[in-house]
C-alpha cells in the first residue's frame, strides 16, 4: 500500500469535539476500504493566510496514512461532500515521519518561548546583546544646505 499525508481544514464555528469526531468519521472510511491511520494530529485553530469560503481561522487536521489509493479517493469525495471541510490536501509520501510533525514541533517552541513570537528570556527589544554604538562620522553642513 502507499504511504500518505493528509491534511483537511474545518470550519472555525465547529468545537474542537465535533472537529474530533469528523476525524473519526474519515479515519472509518481509510480503515473500511483496507487501509490504516498511523498518525491523527489536530494542529488547532489556526489562521488562514486568506480567506476561505469567507472564513478566516481553520481547525487543521493531519493524518499520516498507509491505504490503497481507492480508500484515500474515498475519503477525499466524502470531504467534499461535507460543507464543514473548507480545504483538504494529500500528498504521496516515500515514508511517514516519526514523531511530532514540524507544526507540533513549532507550538511547542512557542508555548516555552512565551507564546507566539514570545522571546523568551530576550526581553522585549532585539538590541540585547549588541555591544557599543559606533560613532558615525559628522554630518557636513555643505550637504545639507546643496539638499534644499
Amino acid at each position: 500500500m502507499a504511504l500518505y499525508e493528509h491534511v483537511f481544514l474545518v470550519r472555525q464555528d465547529v468545537s474542537a469535539q465535533q472537529v474530533e469526531a469528523i476525524a473519526d468519521q474519515y479515519k472509518a472510511v481509510i480503515e473500511s476500504n483496507g487501509g490504516a491511520v498511523k498518525k491523527v494530529e489536530n494542529w488547532g485553530l489556526r489562521a488562514l493566510a486568506y480567506r476561505v469560503k469567507k472564513n478566516r481561522k481553520a481547525h487543521y487536521v493531519l493524518f499520516n496514512l498507509d491505504a490503497p489509493h481507492a480508500a484515500v479517493a474515498e475519503m477525499e469525495r466524502q470531504e467534499s461532500l461535507s460543507e464543514d471541510i473548507l480545504r483538504t490536501m494529500t500528498i504521496r509520501v516515500d515514508e511517514l515521519e516519526e514523531g511530532p510533525s514540524a507544526m507540533l514541533q513549532k507550538r511547542d517552541r512557542d508555548e516555552r518561548d512565551g507564546g507566539p513570537g514570545g522571546r523568551g528570556d530576550r526581553g522585549g527589544f532585539r538590541g540585547g546583546d549588541r555591544g557599543p554604538r559606533r560613532d558615525r562620522a559628522p554630518r557636513r553642513e555643505a550637504e545639507a544646505g546643496d539638499m534644499e
